[in-house]
């Protein structure tokens, strides 16, 4: 079976984009940040060294430290699929990105995108 081509992406390259979709909805890197952070359990430090490291978001995904529980949690239509339908985990984790940096471009609260009570 042939990979999808985002599977051999870098995270790197399509970072800018996810950056540049909140600040022009007035959010910040920052937030951005948490999101992938809250998502994948990487520190500050090593999210940093995948962006400098050009790491696929196949690598990415497989050696998150912790992917968050609560990831199950989100739910909805990304790319006109829905994204707890997706069957490909990679695949699933990568939706799930793009859904909450979508969340957050929407104006949504940081603390519903990070599925917290």
């Amino acid at each position: 079976m042939v990979k999808h081509r985002i599977f051999t992406t870098s995270v790197s390259s399509v970072y800018p984009l996810y950056v540049a979709k909140a600040e022009r909805k007035g959010r910040e890197k920052d937030e951005v940040d948490q999101i992938i952070r809250w998502l994948t359990g990487y520190s500050q430090e090593e999210l940093e060294a995948h962006l400098q490291d050009k790491t696929d978001f196949e690598t990415f995904f497989a050696i998150a430290p912790q992917l968050n529980p609560n990831r199950a949690l989100i739910k909805g239509v990304i790319c006109g699929v829905r994204v707890e339908d997706i069957e490909d985990p990679t695949m699933r984790e990568i939706r799930y990105l793009d859904k909450l940096v979508d969340e957050l471009a929407r104006g949504k609260k940081l603390e519903t995108i990070l599925r917290t009570s």
